[in-house]
């Protein structure tokens, strides 16, 4: 064979070599463009949905240099007050001021020494502007800054100021929300501070490892719920009994005994033969022992779940997640402490306030929310945020055998300090015991009104006033009277 043919029978074996190496750099060319691509849309969408988070980033310097341009946007109540404004001398110097000193100071928050409240939850919209075109040429003229939008919150400053006044010298904390919006009316937590004097106590409150002044008890405390917590707990026998609960019956001699666990009623109070409504209107430890231990544990510790035990809150406030433990392995004296809001449960009052609003609403929950819109500083209306709902916690059945029985406990139970006013109420008192001193407990009450067709909900604990009856209930009553007096003008 000559060499001529011998090279062309190499060439033909090295054609299908160059074949496959091209398809392989189309492949990598293909896939790495896909890559890029995907990698593009990404970061678009990123931008797109998280330019508040960025910006608000203590490490972007975009807010420096917004702030060299803009100053600080007013917060208002809903009703047009004003919970924080900037104040400019003549010298363009900047001055954060809260004309209400300590009444917002947790939910308004503060903007130096870090950012809290609506000041945090706001800040983009608050060091942005969208004055117009003119008033930025005018102002870059005269050398001053541009006015940042202004934010209109859900706060209703009377109802404020009564659950201020109604806390009094009590550490604790009060929400009242909207119950077919998520609209925040008022939150306040004690013991408070002044945010226009932030930057001079800022040492001493940071130095002070025992201080508990910047925490929000509202969203961040957490605590027993003692007998608001048998609202879950009736709530899990109503589902596990479907077609009896109506029937249950209990003997009730004062206290509840099981092996070498024992639980006494409130006061040791004995309440004699009892059905389930009576068991839930009179609060009766010893009947919601037994209660919970006919309960199986698997399906209970599901329906936590759905209440959002553990779980992320629907909120933009920082919070703390409530816990509890159900387990089939659990000692018995645990359950029976679980049943009835004791042993290791705890629960932030937001928490409690959205459960307590979901069944007020038909079983459906709405996020909570304090901003209202944003304006720009002739008025133009920049954003608005309206009502959203997470979901159902429950169904519409549920929550009306839930409503029926926390209108028992105001009709006949331990808040018929709510009885008999010009609206109906619903709700459930509990006195939550942390620590091991008897008769110390903290003073609970969660509920809404009108009962037939709620309106507003009302989430109340008094740290270490005793019984949530005798204390946090008539805390209840003036600010359910201030919104019923308040309601006509704000319509």
């Amino acid at each position: 064979m000559s060499k001529q043919n011998e090279e062309q029978k190499s060439n033909k074996r090295r054609r299908p070599r160059r074949v496959s190496n091209f398809s392989e750099i189309m492949v990598s060319v293909v896939f790495f463009c896909a890559l890029f691509l995907c990698m593009s849309v990404y970061l678009v969408k990123f931008v797109a949905t998280s330019e508040q988070d960025m910006i608000n980033n203590s490490y972007n310097p975009r807010q420096e240099i917004l702030l060299s341009r803009n100053y600080r946007g007013t917060i208002f109540s809903r009703d047009g007050e004003v919970l924080a404004e900037t104040k400019l001398d003549n010298d363009q110097n900047e001055t954060r001021v809260y004309p209400f000193n300590n009444l917002f100071s947790h939910i308004v928050g503060y903007s130096t020494q870090g950012r809290m409240g609506v000041e945090a939850l706001a800040n983009y919209y608050l060091i942005n502007t969208n004055t117009s075109i003119n008033n930025k040429v005018a102002n870059d003229m005269a050398g001053v800054k541009n006015p940042g939008d202004n934010v209109y919150t859900t706060l209703d400053v009377q109802i404020q100021e009564v659950a201020n006044e109604q806390l009094s010298i009590y550490k604790g904390a009060i929400i009242v929300t909207e119950v077919s919006t998520g609209r925040i009316l008022a939150l306040v937590s004690h013991p408070d501070f002044n945010p226009n004097e932030i930057d001079e106590i800022w040492d001493d409150l940071i130095q002070d490892d025992s201080s508990s002044v910047l925490l929000n008890r509202a969203t961040q405390g957490l605590y027993p719920p003692g007998s608001t917590f048998k609202i879950i707990t009736a709530l899990e026998y109503i589902r596990q009994n479907p077609g009896s609960w109506k029937n249950y019956s209990y003997q009730c001699n004062g206290r509840y005994v099981k092996g070498d666990s024992r639980i006494n009623c409130y006061h040791g109070a004995n309440h004699g033969s009892v059905g389930f409504e009576t068991s839930f209107a009179k609060s009766c430890n010893s009947s919601f022992a037994n209660i919970g231990m006919s309960l199986d544990r698997e399906a209970f510790d599901k329906t936590l779940e759905g209440l959002l035990f553990g779980k992320e809150l629907p909120l933009t406030l920082t919070y703390a997640k409530g816990s509890v433990q159900i387990s089939d392995d659990m000692t018995d004296d645990d359950m029976i402490q679980t049943s009835i809001g004791q042993g290791k449960t705890q629960i932030t009052p937001i928490q409690l306030n959205m459960i307590t609003c979901a069944i007020a609403n038909n079983g459906k929950l709405m996020k909570p929310y304090v901003i209202d819109k944003v304006v720009n500083d002739e008025g133009n209306t920049v954003k608005n945020f309206k009502p959203s709902a997470y979901g159902y916690l429950m169904t519409e059945d549920e929550s009306a055998m839930l409503t029926d029985l926390m209108v028992s406990v105001v009709e006949k139970g331990t808040a018929t300090k709510l009885k008999g006013l010009s609206y109906t109420a619903a709700g459930k008192t509990g006195s939550a015991e942390y620590n091991n001193i008897k008769g110390d407990s903290h003073a609970w009450f969660t509920g809404f009104a009108p009962a037939e067709n709620p309106e507003v909900c009302v989430t109340i604990i008094v740290e270490g006033a005793g019984s949530g009856g005798d204390y946090a209930v008539p805390i209840a009553r003036r600010l359910f009277d201030s919104y019923f007096k308040e309601k006509p003008m704000t319509n």
